[in-house]
């Protein structure tokens, strides 16, 4: 079954492994991958992760191999899935108390600190992935010269609507919590409520532009 890589957690959820490169196209093929499976007798959910997708199932597998080899025959079909999302904008304040980290980022990237602005808030961001946290987004499409390293010692407590950098990645938090991503600016939007339905704000596929209102130094 080629490098992919089925395991079983706890005892009602698979997950689904392939090792890929972090982007759309691939990202597209794990969305069919979770619309297929989805559909199968005893799956409750399929939900998509980043290069990854969870199976919660009704009952204790009792063949994970057939399980395995029919996930990979799924992934190794190559098949894609385009989705029409939505589209949010959200307007952040870079820099100043909630974004302590952007003079780093600016450093660490060789740019300045509007240059870093401008790039970040330049592309229209695809959310690859719902998770971390509830209604988290993981987002593709980071200029790739704002790739910067995780901190050495994370943040104990991030707040609600951080906007941070690490990797090749950015997010806005949904939720207060800890944080080893670089914080860069904060946005007031609530992506999960669970008194909404649906809680979470974005799924899939949904897309992303952030507005800076504010640059403060």
């Amino acid at each position: 079954m080629g490098d992919t890589r089925t395991s079983l957690i706890g005892s009602r959820a698979i997950l689904f492994e392939a090792p890929c490169p972090f982007d759309l196209e691939h990202q597209q093929r794990f969305w069919a991958l979770a619309e297929a499976c989805a559909a199968w007798p005893g799956v409750l959910e399929a939900v998509p992760g980043m290069t990854n997708l969870t199976l919660l199932l009704d009952r204790v597998p009792v063949d994970i191999d057939r399980l395995a080899r029919d996930l990979d025959a799924l992934w190794s079909s190559g098949q894609r899935r385009q989705v029409d999302g939505r589209t949010l904008e959200i307007d952040i304040v870079y820099g100043g108390k909630g974004g302590p980290h952007l003079a780093e980022v600016a450093e660490m990237t060789d740019l300045s600190i509007d240059e870093v602005v401008r790039r970040h808030s330049g592309p229209t961001y695809t959310v690859y992935a719902v998770g971390s946290h509830a209604g988290y987004c993981y987002l593709g499409g980071l200029d790739p010269r704002l790739e910067t390293p995780r901190r050495k010692t994370p943040l104990t407590r991030l707040p609600g609507g951080s906007l941070s950098v690490a990797g090749l990645q950015t997010g806005v938090s949904a939720s207060a919590g800890p944080s080893g991503w670089n914080t860069i600016g904060a946005a007031e939007v609530a992506f999960f409520d669970p008194g909404r339905d649906p809680a979470a704000l974005l799924r899939p596929g949904d897309q992303i532009r952030f507005r800076p209102v504010d640059v403060l130094t």
